[in-house]
């Protein structure tokens, strides 16, 4: 167990929030141009830096570009070593351009169906609810009658450790004109079934852009894609995607809190590192030793 150097102990659970990764047959450049096969082999080998602090891997949507058998394939390749080495669980998401059918099969191993991929994941207490918010055939997001009623069932027992949210569309503002178009439709009704309950986290993806607000009273976090990142300078009435910024979240969660941090995609060059031999060092000082070792300024800065 690592030594407490501050207020808060390390995080009870650690989450990875992964999204839109957009995965071609073949494994194809996305528009010819964007490699989301080598941006997904980026996320695996980050992440595998985590060795088994990793609880949970989350990803939010558009695992695939088109629902194509192989794309989900080329996914569970790159994705299922790193949950098996780390002990993390796996929890996929339908987003607007995965098709049901194919990524029941793919993922869930689960035969093809047409209905909403609703599912529940236990992490020792921690809940997390899969949400599908497509709409087959349509980039849009809606929630239909059934899987609203089918959340408040789910809902009507609290879970041990509180409850996080995963869904596709996050119901959220966004500065893109465009996206308001494909924007999650019926947010009223999901409002009525989610206040009040033990959702502590909204987690999102859609937006190919990092972002958090707050929805119904409960705080939301929008992991950027992996597949490409939307300009927010851009023009304001103008939709661009560029291939560069890609991103990944990476949830701390606590007894009574949690933190969500945007984790860019390298590599990069260091800048400045300190390692394991100092951490030890620290931690074998006592507090006020660990200040003057780590805090205090050299004479004359």
């Amino acid at each position: 167990m690592a030594e407490q150097l501050g207020r808060y102990p390390a995080a009870k659970r650690v989450i990875a929030h992964v999204s839109d990764t957009h995965l071609l047959d073949g494994g194809a450049p996305l528009g010819g141009r964007a490699d989301t096969v080598g941006a997904l082999r980026q996320v695996v080998a980050q992440l595998e830096r985590l060795g088994d602090r990793l609880d949970a891997i989350v990803v939010t949507g558009d695992v695939t570009d088109l629902g194509e058998p192989d794309a989900y394939r080329r996914v569970r390749e790159l994705v299922d070593p790193l949950a098996a080495s780390s002990g993390a669980r796996v929890v996929w998401v339908m987003g607007n351009h995965d098709v049901r059918g194919p990524f029941r099969e793919g993922l869930l191993d689960e035969p093809a169906s047409d209905e909403p991929v609703n599912q529940v994941v236990d992490l020792d207490g921690l809940r997390v609810i899969a949400l599908d918010t497509s709409v087959p055939g349509w980039h849009h997001g809606r929630l239909d009658d059934a899987s609203l009623e089918w959340l408040d069932r789910v809902l009507a027992e609290p879970a041990p450790e509180g409850t996080f949210l995963a869904m596709h569309h996050a119901p959220l503002a966004t500065p893109l004109a465009l996206m308001d178009v494909l924007e999650l439709q019926g947010q009223d009704a999901l409002a009525e079934v989610i206040r009040g309950r033990d959702i502590r986290l909204i987690l999102g993806g859609h937006l190919h852009y990092p972002t958090n607000g707050e929805f119904a009273g409960i705080p939301v976090s929008v992991a950027g894609a992996t597949a490409y990142t939307m300009d927010l300078s851009a023009p304001p009435r103008e939709l661009v995607g560029v291939d560069g910024g890609r991103s990944f979240d990476l949830v701390h969660v606590y007894d009574a809190t949690h933190v969500s941090i945007v984790v860019p995609l390298g590599p990069f060059p260091v800048v400045t590192s300190f390692g394991e031999e100092f951490l030890a060092e620290v931690e074998g000082l006592p507090p006020e030793g660990r200040l003057d070792r780590f805090s205090r300024k050299p004479e004359g800065s």
